[in-house]
């Protein structure tokens, strides 16, 4: 569906795509599930977050009643924070590409 859509529009896709293939039936994941696929799937963005307090906080949200579940609008608000926060977001930032 997405053959002609740009970079962006091809990683949202995917993003979709991965939520959609670990919810359950009504769309949602458990926040244990969220952190779980957040730590599987994006691993490279959070390693090394550990310390940083809003990461923490993150992560301890995640944890509380580690059983609610949230869904796919919540789970980019929360990729898209990682992503900001992420150490690796600077170095993607530093290189320069040409087409």
């Amino acid at each position: 569906a997405l053959r002609k859509g740009s970079d962006l529009e091809k990683a949202f896709a995917t993003a979709a795509l991965v939520y959609n293939n670990y919810a359950d039936p009504e769309g949602k994941l458990s926040k244990a599930e969220t952190k779980s696929l957040l730590q599987s799937q994006f691993g490279h963005f959070i390693q090394g977050q550990e310390n940083k307090p809003k990461y923490q906080e993150i992560i301890s949200s995640l944890d509380e009643e580690s059983e609610n579940k949230i869904n796919f609008e919540d789970f980019m608000i929360l990729l898209v924070s990682l992503t900001l926060m992420s150490d690796l977001l600077q170095e993607i930032k530093n290189v320069k590409t040409t087409k």
